[in-house]
């Protein structure tokens, strides 16, 4: 008796089974034809991307091959299209390229180029924080106390491991221009920081006892 019950247990369940199937027929071939077209879709655009740094690898490698001292525009152009692909890997590089060999003399354009790559392209935060301690750096020369500090805020009030960096560029930015309290300041702030660098403790260290003791 126990061995009939359960048989039709089991055929009665089959029967639901078999009924779901084809009461929702439609529905599972179309949510069985999305997860396709979306599995399709993720490969397509990842081949995509692979495509693209292949391309964008064969420009940044030409554009080293191909420089020119004596037609140093052909490079400009060539690591600015680069630059403005806003890929995490090789528009830094390009920049740091043009940096690095001064082949550009426009201050507002290589900021243009450092504000393309902090504000368009999908960096990794710190070497975001990089880019802008770089970009601080370049301009420190030239720019006003309200300009550098507005560049470096973000590093400022941020725990990046290039607070240290940016504080200590704003200490010496201040005791070259013989604010020496405000520099204090940013020193002293530099040996009580947690994750400081110890390169720039010990020199913001050096500084205070050897310049600023007073």
């Amino acid at each position: 008796m126990d061995e009939e019950i359960t048989i039709i247990d089991s055929n009665a369940r089959n029967e639901r089974i078999k009924n779901f199937f084809l009461d929702n027929k439609k529905k599972l071939i179309l949510t069985a034809s999305i997860i396709l077209v979306i599995i399709i879709g993720y490969l397509s655009f990842e081949k995509s991307k692979e495509r693209t740094k292949i391309k964008l690898a064969n420009q940044y490698n030409l554009a080293l091959i191909d420089a020119n001292p004596e037609n140093k525009q052909k490079t400009v152009d060539r690591m600015v299209n680069v630059i403005r692909s806003n890929d995490t890997t090789y528009s830094p590089l390009a920049l740091y390229h043009l940096l690095d060999n001064n082949l550009l003399e426009n201050n507002d354009e290589i900021n243009i180029l450092f504000n393309e790559l902090i504000e368009k392209t999908n960096l990794e935060i710190e070497i975001k924080n990089l880019i802008i301690y770089k970009k601080a750096l370049f301009n420190s020369d030239f720019v006003s106390e309200n300009e550098l500090l507005k560049i470096l805020n973000p590093l400022v009030n941020s725990e990046s491991i290039w607070k240290s960096h940016a504080l200590y560029l704003l200490a010496e930015f201040f005791y070259s221009k013989d604010e020496n309290q405000k520099a204090k300041e940013f020193f002293n702030q530099i040996l009580v920081l947690p994750n400081a660098n110890s390169t720039i403790k010990t020199e913001s260290q050096k500084r205070l006892n050897r310049d600023l003791s007073e």
